[in-house]
């Protein structure tokens, strides 16, 4: 994919924002805007990888890889940049790990306005820093997305969502043979099961669950993590992702940023500079804040 028209709109002087569909919020106001390019460039179904624009909706990629039996992990809705940028797994991150596993190579518009590879294209490829992974999460603040290869999966033959009253979600958990997903609000259990049809019904007999329409509504007031083992503790109105240690919650809760580790917020500073040293992409957003609320780990 030719990114020389994205390299120039970007440029190497004014402040800069990009912005994609919307679905993650995205851009900062009243800075000059531009949008990464977008089509997917291949699939190849052999080597389990797709190249595409990143400005790709996940929807089209969804569709594509669907063609040839397989999926990617990625939220739904949205961009394929937007996803990386913001760097939050959705609730299959238990089954499918986090979504920087998802990208293997990138390339990007730096803040000099040059187009730069980080990574491979294939799984193999270890060698050297991976700047992908820094990448993601980045929320545009390291380099603009314009073009990615990602790992893809299999298009599993059943995908199931179960559930069940439980007072403390441990026992449902340990019964289920690596569950793809599986949700707690204090008094019910979500399951969301994948694989052959037999064994993922076998699985749900075995842990005395029943079908579920869908899972639960995610609360939207905050996302918070905690160490997986104590969960069970939690209280008040929440939504949490069992054996990952997310937490969804119904209402706000008070940041706790201040009592990080301080030499961990300078470091993300020092990384900073070295990418954007003037802050021209998407100034004024901070590297690393979705990071510290625990949703994109």
């Amino acid at each position: 994919m030719d990114l020389n028209d994205f390299a120039a709109a970007v440029g190497s002087q004014d402040a800069v924002t990009i912005v994609g569909q919307g679905t993650r919020g995205g851009g900062v106001p009243d800075v000059r805007s531009v949008r990464a390019p977008s089509g997917i460039e291949w699939v190849q179904a052999d080597e389990m990888t797709a190249c595409c624009g990143a400005g790709t909706p996940v929807v089209d990629l969804d569709a594509a890889l669907r063609e040839v039996g397989q999926c990617v992990a990625l939220p739904q809705g949205g961009t394929i940049g937007g996803a990386f940028a913001v760097g939050l797994s959705d609730v299959r991150r238990l089954g499918y790990g986090p979504v920087r596993d998802v990208l293997l190579q990138a390339r990007y518009v730096s803040a000099a306005g040059e187009v730069v590879k980080a990574g491979g294209p294939t799984v193999k490829n270890v060698s050297g820093f991976d700047l992908c992974r820094l990448l993601v999460g980045s929320r545009g603040t390291l380099g603009f997305l314009g073009e990615v290869i990602v790992r893809t999966r299999p298009l599993p033959q059943c995908s199931q969502w179960y559930t069940t009253t439980a007072a403390e979600p441990f026992t449902v958990f340990a019964a289920l043979y690596r569950p793809v997903a599986v949700l707690w609000d204090g008094e019910r259990v979500w399951a969301l099961l994948e694989g052959h049809r037999a064994d993922v019904a076998a699985q749900a007999a075995t842990a005395h669950l029943d079908v579920a329409d869908e899972p639960p509504v995610l609360p939207v007031g905050g996302r918070t993590s905690v160490a997986p083992a104590t969960i069970e503790h939690l209280t008040g109105g929440f939504v949490a992702e069992v054996g990952v240690g997310v937490v969804h919650w119904r209402s706000a809760q008070p940041t706790t940023r201040s009592s990080r580790d301080p030499s961990l917020t300078a470091l993300e500073e020092r990384i900073k500079l070295q990418f954007d040293p003037v802050r021209r992409l998407n100034p004024g957003v901070r590297l690393g804040t979705e990071r510290w609320h625990g949703a994109g780990r």
